[in-house]
């Protein structure tokens, strides 16, 4: 069905305040396991707060200022208590900051000591998004009965581990991210954060990687040489990793997500396991967003006043879909049973001679070719970013397909809406000058003025690359609909830097190298290697 704007306002208005007028107590000391303790402020309304249903948030960006108040306030204003809580190692808690590490422990020990405090009155709700998305993944399976609900924005259960993927590792988000919260209690950090964009921007194109923080930030991060030296699946992540957690859990769960998010394929991954498991009350929310966005904190605030309040009051929540999904193209909020879908099967786009695009098979012809340079790397534009200073979401790439190290292909201009909504790959037959290269293929629409937007992307390392190889890439999940009068364009080259890191060429370790080898890749497109983009199109 399809929702009208004024149902799109709803979903992005709160309810009004009932009250304005709140208190909020500083420091409280909460005790971890180990003796660690941690620091919380509670946010109540000055009158009748004891006994209201209580709101944790578990942060390691700090309780103040920009952090707190546009999470802590809207919630204490209109029904709950919130407790608000520095995670392990920052801001006056104690013990080391290892990011991600201790958050099951001592998540746990923050719930058993909230329960038992004389102001607590029957129930719970967990809330935040993405690291604080993360810290109710890390124990929604064992949490204790007064957690009626859990609201996890833009997050995952195993967070950062698809960005170290050996085979698709994305360099700026966890590098930036880094940056970020190794700074985060300095003075005036946010306008240090700011100014030191470029500086950043600097580091990531620094080689050897490794020395690119002390080399281009006079510092040494920890965690920045972590995920240069651990891929996503060496032990040392395992206590990080909670996506066999997933199955088990039984407390409601309302996720919000965004189609341009950096977690959002694990995030589906997540819902789509407690949808497979029989949960009994999961419900999924994606719209037009990138991971910062004010329109997931919107939704997500929403979420946790109205399905998260009615749960919290023994209540059944307002009915719904299971899966509400903005259709981008259409620009319309849509419902759905499940994700994926039902009513959409794969169909293959075929990349033709010419540049074309078209789902007949390829016929015969010889293979593109471009030259990809990683001393001047395919750059990243617009998708799926999280940086200072860079723009995420839906761009103009007529500047990145202008560029001799990108292929594109086009389909004629469509006769009919084409709606795509699910997951999207990609069968690529590929051949390097080198054994070590990169396929990036990004799914584009350019409408009736000639502007090329672009809709979801992926990238994938392939080893053996100087032999003609079938390379598989999965793209970002959507809901698109391509117009009539539109086409579907869909790109290939070898980078989007610094989104993903460059590949040198050379098969060295990410951390330590230092050649830079240019190589001349091919894209081959008849009827024994029949490349295309694979898309969910409606039956």
């Amino acid at each position: 069905m399809n929702l009208n704007s004024h149902l799109v306002q709803r979903l992005l208005r709160l309810p009004p305040p009932l009250t304005r007028d709140l208190i909020i107590e500083r420091d409280l000391r909460v005790p971890m396991r180990d003796g660690a303790v941690l620091l919380a402020d509670r946010w109540a309304p000055k009158t009748g707060g004891d006994g209201l249903p209580t709101a944790l948030i578990r942060a390691p960006y700090g309780r103040a200022g920009m952090t707190a108040d546009p999470m802590a306030r809207p919630l204490a204003e209109r029904g709950f208590q919130v407790l608000i809580q520095s995670t392990r190692g920052t801001f006056g808690s104690e013990g080391p900051f290892d990011p991600l590490r201790r958050e099951r422990e001592d998540g746990l020990d923050t719930l058993d000591w909230v329960i038992k405090q004389p102001w607590f009155g029957e129930s719970i709700i967990l809330y935040g998004s993405s690291y604080l998305g993360f810290v109710q993944w890390a124990v929604a399976d064992a949490v204790p009965p007064q957690v009626k609900a859990i609201i996890p924005g833009v997050s995952e259960s195993a967070l950062t581990l698809d960005f170290l993927r050996a085979d698709a590792f994305s360099l700026e988000t966890p590098f930036v991210w880094g940056v970020q919260v190794a700074g985060q209690e300095r003075r005036f950090a946010m306008p240090r954060a700011l100014l030191s964009g470029k500086r950043v921007q600097r580091a990531l194109r620094t080689l050897p990687l490794n020395r690119a923080d002390t080399a281009a930030l006079g510092h040494r991060y920890d965690y920045l040489q972590d995920i240069l030296a651990h891929d996503a699946d060496d032990p040392f992540w395992q206590g990080l990793d909670h996506r066999h957690r997933v199955a088990g859990i039984q407390v409601p769960v309302s996720t919000v997500g965004g189609w341009y998010d950096i977690f959002l394929p694990g995030q589906l991954r997540d819902f789509r396991t407690l949808q497979d498991n029989g949960h009994p009350l999961a419900r999924l929310t994606v719209g037009p967003w990138a991971h910062v966005s004010t329109g997931v904190g919107q939704i997500s605030a929403a979420e946790a006043i109205g399905f998260g309040m009615a749960l919290a009051r023994g209540e059944e929540p307002a009915g719904r879909a299971p899966v509400r999904l903005f259709v981008m193209g259409e620009e319309k909020w849509r419902d759905f049973p499940s994700w994926p879908p039902p009513g959409f099967e794969p169909r293959r786009f075929h990349l033709q001679p010419g540049g074309a695009l078209a789902t007949e098979a390829p016929a015969e012809s010889p293979p593109d070719g471009y030259r990809y340079d990683p001393a001047d790397p395919t750059p990243a534009l617009g998708g799926v970013r999280m940086a200072f200073g860079e723009k995420a979401g839906r761009v103009n790439n007529a500047a990145l397909e202008a560029r001799p190290d990108v292929l594109i292909y086009t389909t004629p201009v469509l006769e009919e809406d084409v709606e795509v909504v699910g997951e999207v790959s990609a069968e690529i037959f590929f051949r390097s000058s080198l054994p070590y290269a990169d396929v990036f293929v990004r799914l584009c629409d350019v409408d009736a003025g000639g502007r090329s937007s672009n809709v979801c992307d992926g990238l994938i390392s392939v080893t053996g690359a100087d032999e003609i190889t079938p390379v598989a890439v999965t793209l970002w999940p959507t809901a698109y609909r391509f117009r009539r009068g539109h086409r579907i364009r869909v790109q290939v080259s070898s980078g989007a830097f610094p989104r993903y890191n460059r590949n040198p060429g050379t098969g060295e370790p990410r951390a330590t190298a230092t050649t830079l080898l240019a190589a001349d890749q091919q894209v081959f497109h008849d009827p024994q290697h029949p490349s295309a983009v694979i898309l969910p199109v409606t039956r």
